[in-house]
């Protein structure tokens, strides 16, 4: 090789050299650790499964482990308040529910502040909650477990995952649109609570779709009615709460995954590219509407703008029902 060409061979790879040096570290090595999804429910529900399915998929793509840690109570708090508090290096995310980023926050003294604290990756998938009975109850529709309620006021016992979950506001709700009265029985996770519903300790569960699913289909479960205007793909045959005479009593639960507030941008990039790259997998899509759900498909920006939305909405619920976090 001529000098003159390996000289500028070696001017070029060193100032190629200065140039990698400028670079911050997180464009070039993220992630350089493995990566933790914290969930603030127990193992074996809705928030649970849809986390390991994101687990198990995203990692090949960022090339690191990622493990799913539970941290259930307190309205799935204290998942959230961990993350937030985490060293915002893009390697601490949440899948959080409504219940605990526009519902708690209403009912609890949290030490963060869930939109500003928490950074939106974007929606994974919406459930409606259904109205659900042990199958052998003695009440096959929605008309009869009313009817129930107004003769027995105070009497039946509705179970949640926790006090402010969506199963408690959706309970909450259901007594507000019928003029009666079930007594709130809360659990620590969804998992807990049914075993109590098939039992027949407690007569019923406004559970999300996600968490209901498997033991509708293991028929232990009847479902009653839908909490969403319209029917779920999943449970074609299950009338939608106004179809079987109560309106007013909608009610979903969204799941979402976020990351550390501050993270750098391009880690954020990164990982809502990865999220939108994972929803898009044929048996991700499957996988989610098989738990009776639909696939978040919208942007980020527009996930953040409908999570301050969502957060408003249920600071007018929980005023309107008068739910307060007694017995905590």
């Amino acid at each position: 090789m001529p000098i003159s060409t390996a000289r500028r061979l070696a001017l070029s790879l060193a100032g190629a050299s200065l140039l990698l040096a400028a670079l911050p570290a997180a464009a070039q090595t993220w992630p350089d650790k493995s990566l933790k999804i914290m969930v603030g429910a127990s193992p074996g529900g809705g928030t649970d499964i849809l986390a390991r399915m994101l687990a198990d998929k995203m990692a090949p793509q960022l090339r690191q482990s990622v493990v799913v840690e539970n941290r259930p109570g307190a309205s799935n708090t204290i998942a959230a308040d961990l993350t937030a508090h985490a060293a915002p290096d893009g390697t601490t995310l949440l899948l959080a529910t409504n219940t605990g980023q526009a519902i708690a926050p209403h009912l609890l003294k949290l030490k963060f502040d869930p939109l500003k604290d928490l950074q939106p990756i974007g929606l994974v998938a919406v459930m409606p909650n259904v109205l659900v009975v042990a199958a052998d109850s003695p009440y096959k529709s929605v008309k009869e477990l009313t009817a129930a309620m107004v003769a027995k006021p105070g009497q039946l016992k509705y179970a949640s995952s926790g006090i402010g979950s969506t199963q408690h506001i959706a309970g909450e709700a259901f007594n507000l649109a019928t003029s009666t009265k079930a007594i709130h029985v809360p659990y620590k996770g969804s998992s807990q609570a049914h075993i109590d519903i098939i039992s027949g300790e407690v007569t019923m569960m406004f559970d999300s779709t996600s968490s209901a699913m498997g033991q509708i289909r293991a028929g232990k479960f009847r479902p009653l009615a839908v909490m969403s205007e319209k029917r779920a793909a999943e449970l074609p045959d299950v009338p939608t709460m106004a179809e079987a005479g109560v309106k007013g009593a909608d009610v979903q639960t969204w799941y979402a995954l976020y990351v550390t507030a501050g993270t750098p941008k391009p880690a954020v990039d990164t990982l809502v590219a990865e999220l939108q790259r994972v929803l898009k997998l044929p048996d991700v899509q499957a996988r989610i509407k098989g738990l009776g759900g639909e696939v978040g498909n919208i942007g980020v920006d527009q996930f953040a703008e409908m999570n301050r939305q969502e957060f408003e909405r249920f600071r007018k619920l929980v005023k309107d029902a008068n739910i307060k976090m007694e017995g905590m």
